[in-house]
Parts: structure tokens; sequence; C-alpha cells
């Protein structure tokens, strides 16, 4: 019995000790970034992009690639959704951009031939750059917007070229976007508020923001673009969030 609680309670030191140096790892580096296998959270970036994405109507991934953990188009590669559907969730994500560079990060997704792009259905966290983009931005077109609909209550963005952290949380309608660790947007799906400013937006046209599950998207918008640090988690009933 002694023999059996002593290798029980060296098992059991042994398995925290490899827990917290794996978490520890992870806060080395990536700032903030989630712990992997912790409360849920899962990678969104694996040995090749295939892994957990494909380019929007195939079957397949062409263009991007991963090196040294981090996924990379250099543009005119086509946009990439998860491989999974979401309905609510959590995700973090680390990017950046070159000067003058637009990208996005795209939720709910319907991916089907009828839809020739993510964004006749899915909502967008815009990434862009604010200060030297080709054209003048509307408030509603910034990063941390939900791009052409909602603009964000503040501007968090770090300069082109440097990595940003984007956090987005949807639960149950509610939607909420952090950046660089700010809370900058917060809105309901199912909101006359929100239905009014998409009647107003370019989308009004499309079947946008309709369903309530669907694929994330990761935008080439013809620029270069970098992700690290792609993590997600399935939630239920936690809104507003920390």
């Amino acid at each position: 019995m002694c023999n059996k609680f002593i290798i029980s309670m060296i098992t059991m030191a042994l398995s925290a000790w490899s827990c917290g140096s794996s978490q520890q790892g992870v806060s080395r580096t990536a700032t903030g970034a989630p712990a992997i296998g912790k409360d849920g959270w899962q990678p969104l970036i694996g040995k090749t992009p295939a892994s957990h994405w494909h380019n929007y109507l195939r079957k397949d991934v062409a263009g991007w690639e991963i090196a040294n953990g981090i996924l990379f188009s250099g543009g005119n590669n086509g946009d990439l959704v998860s491989n999974d559907l979401f309905d609510q969730f959590e995700l973090y994500v680390e990017w950046k951009i070159e000067k003058g560079g637009n990208s996005g990060i795209f939720y709910h997704v319907s991916e089907e031939a009828q839809y020739a792009g993510m964004y006749q259905t899915g909502p967008e966290f815009q990434l862009i750059d604010n200060d030297h983009y080709a054209e003048p931005l509307q408030a509603n077109q910034v990063t941390g917007s939900a791009s052409d609909v909602l603009a964000p209550t503040l501007n968090a963005t770090r300069p082109a070229g440097s990595w940003n952290t984007t956090r987005i949380l949807v639960d149950r309608g509610k939607v909420g976007h952090w950046l660089n660790g700010k809370k900058i947007l917060t809105y309901d799906l199912n909101s006359e508020h929100w239905k009014a400013a998409v009647a107003r937006s370019k989308f009004q046209a499309f079947d946008y923001a309709i369903v309530r599950s669907g694929r994330l998207g990761l935008q080439d918008h013809g620029h270069p673009v970098w992700f690290r640090n792609i993590r997600v988690r399935r939630i239920s009933n936690v809104w507003p969030g920390p």
C-alpha cells in the first residue's frame, strides 16, 4: 500500500510539472496567448495549412505556407476557411500586415457555391493599415471594426509591421472585439441596431450575418499577411466575458 501511494504521488508530481512547463513555454513565445489544452483552448495552426484550413470553395490549400509556427500568404492566394464549423466560440489570433496592407478575420462563413466570397455571409473583424491604406477609410472600415458595418470605439492598433493581438467572442448572437488587450466594440447580431447598420452597408444585398454557425475565415486581400498562435475554444453562456 505504501509503495503504491508513493508511486501515485510521484506520477502526479511529474504530470503537474509537465503541464506547468508546457504552459510556461506558450507564455514565453506568445504575448498573452492562451495555453493550449487549458480551459478548452485548441490550436488552429498545425504542421501544414491544410491541418486546420482550406481555400474557400476548395478542398486544399494553395499558396499559403507555415514556417516557424507562422501562417503566411504573400498575396493573391485566396482566402482560407476553417475545416471545422463554429457557432459559439472565443478566438485568439496574433497577426501583422505590411504598410498599406489589408486583411480580415471572419466568422459564421457559409461556404456554398452560390456565394462568391466569405464577405457575402460572414461578419469581419477588419485588419488594415489605418494610416497608410491607399484609399480613405471611414470609421467603420478601420482595424477592429465590424467591417463596413460598425466602428470601433477606440484605436488600439500598433504600427504596420508590428504584431497585433485580436480576440473575438461570439455567444448567442452577442459579439465582442478586442484589440491588443482592449475591448473596442460590442454588438448583438439579433438587435435592430445591428440590422439597421447592415442595411446601410455594402452587404445589404447579401445573406450577410444570417446564420449562427459557420466557418472561420482568414482573408487574403492581395497583400502579405502573417498569422500566428491562432487558438479557439467553444463556449456557452459566458457573455460579456472579461
